[in-house]
């Protein structure tokens, strides 16, 4: 591909990815640092009136089948290879931000996400306190967004909405983490293109 032989293209992939692993790293020590410290517990109307349900399978299934996707798309055009690595780097480091300033306790009927994968990630206890943002809801969204194709933007949108409301039946996340994860993640978006912008054509 001729962007692989774009020294800048190159540079980039490789600072971004030395970056998501030195944040992969941080993750263990970051969350369970966080899942010490005491926080509010917010009286949610929505999630107060919904079943709290294990939904774990259900959102392990959509999330990854997405990623999959994404993933395909990512090893046929770097444009979105690019674009989503970056994005996924600011959306890592603006969870960190926004995780250690806004302290918040579980909701009271949370019910454990079984999610192998991302779990690895967390430590050696489960974490309950990452909440402000959703991270699955804002990654969902994040790849809604770098998708090109219409049939790909529609199957990431679905599966995005679908996670966001099986997160709130799951109650690992008060409303406000899944409705405001998809503009934190359009802020990623938007920075991962121009960060891009120099190099290729989205």
């Amino acid at each position: 591909m001729i962007a692989l032989e774009n020294k800048n293209f190159k540079n980039r992939i490789i600072i971004g990815s030395v970056l998501l692993v030195l944040i992969f790293c941080f993750f263990p020590f970051f969350f369970q640092t966080i899942e010490k410290r005491e926080g509010m517990v917010l009286n949610d109307w929505l999630l107060n009136k919904l079943p709290a349900l294990n939904v774990s399978i259900f959102i392990f299934i959509t999330i990854w089948a997405i990623a999959l996707l994404c993933i395909v798309r990512m090893a046929q055009q770097p444009a979105i290879f690019i674009v989503t690595l970056w994005g996924y780097v600011f959306l890592c480091l603006m969870r960190i931000a926004s995780i250690s300033l806004v302290a918040l306790n579980a909701p009271k009927e949370l019910r454990d996400l079984k999610d192998p994968i991302s779990n690895f990630f967390y430590g050696a206890s489960f974490v309950t306190k990452d909440l402000f943002f959703s991270g699955h809801t804002s990654t969902m969204f994040l790849f809604f967004f770098c998708l090109q194709k219409k049939t790909d933007k529609a199957f990431a949108l679905l599966g995005s909405l679908v996670v966001g409301f099986l997160l709130l039946i799951q109650h690992v996340h008060y409303s406000i983490d899944v409705l405001a994860a998809p503009f934190f993640a359009y802020i990623c978006y938007w920075l991962a293109k121009k960060t891009a912008k120099a190099i290729i054509t989205i």
